[in-house]
């Protein structure tokens, strides 16, 4: 019997809310009346479920109705089912109407200056029940961020030819949108004979000493300049962008760094900046999970994202055949595992 009664009790709301509501008023008609139900479809509603318990709940007393002993036992938990069913409607609601949620964003340190305050500056002026929480990571960690659920999305960066590109193996099952295209410079002492190019072929630096970036920009570097057909004097190494710029400004080589960590991070008095001749660039990506864009809070932060207008950065919208696709598919972009 107490197994029966427990599956029983697996109710709809609908008839919680009409033993209430009899509860609270004494009457079908009065409760069928605030429920906005007709007067047969709430005698309909009892006596489903009087038959699913096996127990009376209701009984006539003169013109009117009265709950029995069941009927009193489930009007009290209903209760509190329908106001808990009622907070998380109105959850849900904040949620659907972007009056509340929380979204969990990486990135790579020079977004941390550029795009994302000016990401922050918006969703807090359309959406200011949105919280972004921002988490600082290289592409790889930003990536695995993702895929581990301890980031919604990520923004992140790759190089052409890069075989260590997280975007492809690491990212497999993961959405990756090419976002922008951020173009590469040489940084290089304003008294350098190079200085005076408009744009700078690696090969004339062959002799030059270098000052190498993170990991996969070093190993950029050798991508390129392999292509040049040398490989780059590297004295010394540092994550530190001003660093690198201090180094340079000191004469101590020369470097190759994106634009946008130089927006990031101004050139200091004494050095230059220039682009190479074959106009090198990396591309910046958005990754997420497949249906990240169906959570409201999430979908605001992606349209938010897109919108973003990277001219200052010296950004541009990527072009070509992944970025026409990712126009034609929804809100995240082109569903492509690399």
């Amino acid at each position: 019997m107490p197994e029966n009664i427990h599956r029983a009790l697996d109710v709809d709301s609908h008839a919680l809310r009409i033993v209430h509501r009899i509860h609270e008023l004494g009457s079908i008609t009065a409760a069928a009346r605030s429920l906005g139900y007709s007067q047969p479809a709430v005698s309909q509603h009892l006596k489903r479920l009087e038959a699913r318990l096996g127990l009376p709940l209701v009984a006539k007393a003169g013109r009117g109705v009265r709950l029995t002993e069941a009927g009193r036992i489930l009007a009290r938990h209903a209760a509190t089912v329908t106001q808990a069913l009622d907070a998380a409607a109105g959850e849900l609601s904040d949620l659907a109407g972007l009056r509340s949620g929380r979204v969990s964003l990486a990135a790579f340190p020079s977004a941390s200056a550029t795009i994302i305050p000016t990401l922050l500056r918006e969703l807090s002026l359309r959406h200011p029940g949105v919280q972004l929480n921002y988490l600082e990571a290289e592409p790889p960690e930003a990536v695995r961020a993702v895929r581990d659920q301890t980031a919604d999305l990520a923004i992140t960066f790759s190089y052409t030819g890069d075989r260590a590109d997280p975007h492809r193996q690491s990212a497999q099952g993961l959405t990756a949108v090419p976002l922008w295209r951020d173009e590469m410079l040489v940084v290089v002492p304003l008294d350098h004979p190079a200085a005076s190019l408009r744009a700078i072929d690696l090969a004339l630096l062959a002799d030059d000493q270098w000052i190498g970036g993170c990991p996969r920009c070093r190993a950029h570097l050798l991508d390129l300049t392999a292509r040049g057909g040398f490989s780059p004097n590297i004295s010394y190494e540092t994550d530190n962008v001003v660093a690198v710029f201090g180094m340079v400004a000191a004469g101590l080589g020369v470097a190759l760094v994106p634009a946008l960590a130089i927006a990031a991070s101004p050139l200091p008095a004494g050095i230059v900046a220039r682009p190479t001749t074959a106009a090198d660039f990396r591309t910046i990506h958005l990754v997420g999970t497949e249906g990240a864009e169906l959570i409201p809070a999430v979908a605001a932060t992606i349209r938010a994202i897109r919108e973003i207008d990277a001219r200052p950065w010296s950004l541009f919208p990527v072009a070509g055949p992944d970025a026409a696709q990712s126009r034609h598919s929804h809100e995240l972009g082109a569903v492509h595992p690399r």
